[in-house]
């Protein structure tokens, strides 16, 4: 659960400093961001509802896998922006991309037995990136260090609310 709170918060640091640059990325945005910092999690269906009993319903093949690549993230950043309405579609795709992405990129941190991150370029090409091997996906401290970020983050971002409000 620490992992899923860390990609979370560093997709709302991320976004939060964005809007700092960028008045359009209001609060809601900043939220859009954290959701996409879930989506490559969604490989974790397989939990609930394993591709063998999908596919013995529907008849198609079925990989939760591929959530947790590039390819899966362009899917749901593009399904995302099209079930918004059309003014906001660009907006939406890029939250949702940065925190698809920041996960991406936390996830290629990690310590492996093999030294070796997932193939997180797929359907590009299967090539697995090698890992500095930063922290293990059960550690805490990269989630203790996150909200330590966020916090700081968070009184930044409500002190510039207040002195635009005093102006």
């Amino acid at each position: 659960m620490a992992e899923l709170l860390t990609h979370v918060l560093a997709a709302y640091i991320l976004a939060t400093a964005l809007s700092w640059r960028w008045r359009s990325l209001t609060a809601p945005y900043v939220t859009v961001a954290m959701a996409g910092a879930v989506t490559p999690d969604l490989n974790r269906l397989a939990l609930l509802l394993p591709g063998e009993h999908v596919e013995a319903t529907l008849g198609v093949p079925v990989d939760w896998g591929a959530f947790h690549t590039l390819g899966g993230t362009a899917v749901v950043v593009a399904v995302g922006a099209l079930l918004t309405p059309a003014r906001h579609r660009r907006l939406v795709a890029a939250m949702l991309a940065l925190g698809a992405l920041s996960h991406h990129a936390l996830d290629m941190l990690l310590f492996t037995p093999t030294g070796r991150s997932y193939a997180v370029f797929w359907p590009l090409t299967q090539y697995t990136p090698p890992t500095p091997g930063l922290y293990l996906s059960t550690d805490r401290w990269p989630a203790l260090a996150a909200g330590g970020l966020a916090a700081v983050v968070w009184l930044l971002d409500r002190r510039r609310e207040m002195a635009a409000e005093d102006r």
